[in-house]
């Protein structure tokens, strides 16, 4: 799968890029809360004792498909699309279960910042409590459901942070990124000058993305994952 995820990186970057950040749009609009408890036999996967029921992999592939295309995608095979939707599903999964091993909890303003700020329940800026109403209605959500899942999106979220902060550059690292940052970095001084200022950060970013993967692969090897593929 790692193969498959690293080859879709060069041939569809463009997808993996949709498919991280689209994904989260699909929790809030066209996924259930059910899917985290629902019964074993209607789980497109296990992981650990979190499902991915068939409706969360149905709602969140024909949605990421219908962006993919709007957006101007290629042809893709169907299998390759199929692998990446339920990856990055059972991916959120993990990242819930490592957020309940950090003891971390959600409270009610962590929830409201986070649906306050979801641009679906916003009118001219700002959140539109008619508009949540609304449209929560019309995707067959109650707000309690919709909210309670939310708060496993937040979990997961602050688990991720929890590997990402503690992450930093060593002081050899720091020292290399120096040198970088004395090297010519274009003709346009102010040009060169952001180059230069991006050079440490862009280091520790690409070191805190390593970070998370690791972290994910180690907890994919520890905890029971179990994908139905014929029911893809």
């Amino acid at each position: 799968m790692i193969k498959l995820m690293r080859n879709a990186a060069h041939d569809y970057p463009w997808l993996l890029k949709s498919i991280m950040g689209i994904l989260a749009v699909a929790f809030v609009i066209t996924m259930g809360w059910w899917g985290f408890g629902e019964q074993q036999g209607n789980a497109v996967a296990n992981v650990g004792d979190l499902t991915v029921s068939r409706d969360d992999f149905r709602r969140a592939y024909e949605f990421l498909y219908r962006s993919y295309k709007e957006k101007g995608g290629g042809e893709l095979k169907d299998e390759t699309f199929k692998e990446l939707v339920v990856d990055q599903l059972v991916d959120n999964r993990l990242w819930v279960l490592a957020a309940r091993e950090m003891g971390i909890t959600v409270s009610e303003t962590d929830l409201h910042d986070m649906i306050v700020q979801i641009p679906d329940f916003q009118k001219n800026g700002a959140f539109d409590p008619d508009l949540y109403q609304r449209l929560l209605a019309a995707n067959h959500w109650k707000p309690a459901a919709f909210e309670a899942m939310q708060m496993q999106e937040i979990l997961a979220g602050k688990a991720r942070m929890v590997v990402r902060n503690a992450v930093t550059l060593t002081p050899a690292e720091v020292a290399e990124g120096q040198i970088l940052m004395m090297r010519p970095q274009g003709p346009d001084p102010k040009q060169a000058i952001a180059a230069k200022d991006r050079v440490l950060q862009d280091m520790l970013l690409q070191k805190q993305q390593r970070a998370l993967q690791a972290y994910q692969e180690a907890l994919k090897n520890k905890v029971p994952i179990t994908i139905h593929r014929e029911l893809l």
